[in-house]
C-alpha cells in the first residue's frame, strides 16, 4: 500500500512538473510579440547556463567560484569557428560545447578531489588562469574580443541575421538542453549524485565511486555552461573578457540562489530576475551591483530556498 501511494505521490509530481514546463514553453512561444528578442535571447542563454551551474551545485553540492571559464570559452570558440573558419551556426555551438567539455575534464581532474572551500578555491584560480590566458592569447582580440561574429546560416538554409529565427534557434537549444538537464537529474545517475550531496562518505560505503560520479557531473555542467556561451556569442555576434571575468562566475551563483538552488525551474526564473534588473536598472550604473546584492541578502534573509524553491515548498510539490 505504501509502495503504491509512493509512486502515485510521484507521478502526481512529475504531472505539476510537465505542467509548468508546457507553461514555459508557451511563455517563451509568444514572448517576442511583446518583448525585444534579443533581450529575452539574452535570458534564454544566461537561464541555460544557471540551469548547468545547478546542475552541479544543487544536484551534486558542488560550488565552483569558476564556471565563467566555461561560458566565456565556449564563446571565444563559436566565434572564432564562425568569423574565421566560416562555419555553420549548428557546427560552432557544437565546437564550443566540445572545448568547454574537454577544459571541464581538464579542470575537474585537478579540482574534484577536493571538497567545500577547497573546491571552490581552486576552481576560482583555474578560472583566472583562463582568463589572463584569453586576455593574452592573439585569437582572442585581447580587450577588443571577437567583434562582428556573424550569425550564418542554420544546415546552410536558414539565415539566422533576422531575430525571428535566431530566437528559434536558441529557443530551440534552450528547450532541448533543459529537457536533458530533467533527464540527468531523473536518471539513476542523478539519483546517486543526490546521494553523494547529501552524505558522501556513506555513498561510498555503498560501493560507489563518488569522484568519477563527480568528475561526470563537472564535465555535464561545463559543456552545458559552454552551450550557452556559444550560443550567447552568436546572439549578440561577440565573444569578450565580460563572460570569462570571475564576476560572471559570481552572477551565475546569485542566479541560482534567486531562482532557488536544487530545483529545475528556479535558476531560469533566477537568471531571468538577474537579467531584467541588468537591463531596466542598467541607468543607475554600478549602483546595480549595489541592488544585486541587497535582493541577495533579501533572499537568503527571507527566501532561503529561493523564490521557485519557497513556492514549491508551500505547495509541497518538486519543481
Amino acid at each position: 500500500m505504501n509502495s503504491h501511494t509512493e509512486s502515485s505521490t510521484a507521478n502526481q509530481s512529475q504531472a505539476h512538473v510537465w505542467w509548468v514546463f508546457a507553461l514555459m514553453v508557451a511563455v517563451l512561444a509568444v514572448a517576442p510579440i511583446w518583448v525585444y528578442p534579443i533581450f529575452l535571447m539574452k535570458v534564454m542563454c544566461f537561464a541555460l547556463f544557471a540551469c548547468a551551474f545547478n546542475l552541479l551545485l544543487g544536484f551534486g553540492g558542488l560550488l565552483s567560484f569558476g564556471h565563467a571559464m566555461f561560458l566565456g570559452s565556449a564563446g571565444y570558440a563559436a566565434a572564432h569557428a564562425s568569423k574565421i573558419w566560416g562555419w555553420n551556426p549548428e557546427w560552432c555551438v557544437l565546437f564550443g560545447t566540445l572545448c568547454s567539455a574537454l577544459l571541464a575534464v581538464l579542470v575537474g581532474a585537478l579540482a574534484i578531489r577536493r571538497q567545500g572551500i577547497y573546491f571552490a578555491m581552486i576552481t576560482l584560480a583555474l578560472s583566472q588562469m583562463v582568463f589572463f590566458f584569453c586576455l593574452q592569447i592573439p585569437f582572442t582580440g585581447g580587450e577588443d574580443g571577437i567583434q562582428a561574429v556573424p550569425r550564418g546560416l542554420l544546415f546552410g538554409v536558414v539565415d539566422l541575421s533576422k531575430n525571428q529565427a535566431m530566437y528559434m534557434f536558441v529557443l530551440a537549444i534552450f528547450l532541448a538542453s533543459f529537457l536533458f538537464i530533467w533527464r540527468v537529474v531523473h536518471s539513476p545517475f542523478g539519483q546517486i549524485l543526490k546521494a553523494i550531496r547529501e552524505h558522501q562518505d556513506r555513498a561510498t560505503s555503498l560501493g560507489y565511486d563518488t569522484d568519477t560520479f563527480k568528475l561526470i557531473a563537472f564535465v555535464i555542467s561545463g559543456a552545458l555552461a559552454g552551450t550557452a556561451g556559444a550560443t550567447k556569442s552568436l546572439v549578440f555576434q561577440l565573444a569578450s573578457l565580460t563572460d570569462v571575468h570571475w564576476t560572471m562566475s559570481g552572477e551565475v551563483v546569485l542566479m541560482t540562489l534567486v531562482g532557488g538552488m536544487g530545483t529545475l525551474f528556479g535558476p531560469v526564473v533566477g537568471a531571468a530576475v538577474i537579467v531584467t534588473m541588468q537591463n531596466y536598472l542598467a541607468h543607475l550604473g554600478a549602483w546595480v551591483t549595489v541592488v544585486q546584492g541587497v535582493i541577495f541578502v533579501l533572499c537568503v534573509l527571507a527566501f532561503r530556498r529561493g523564490v521557485v524553491g519557497e513556492i514549491a515548498h508551500k505547495l509541497k510539490k518538486s519543481f
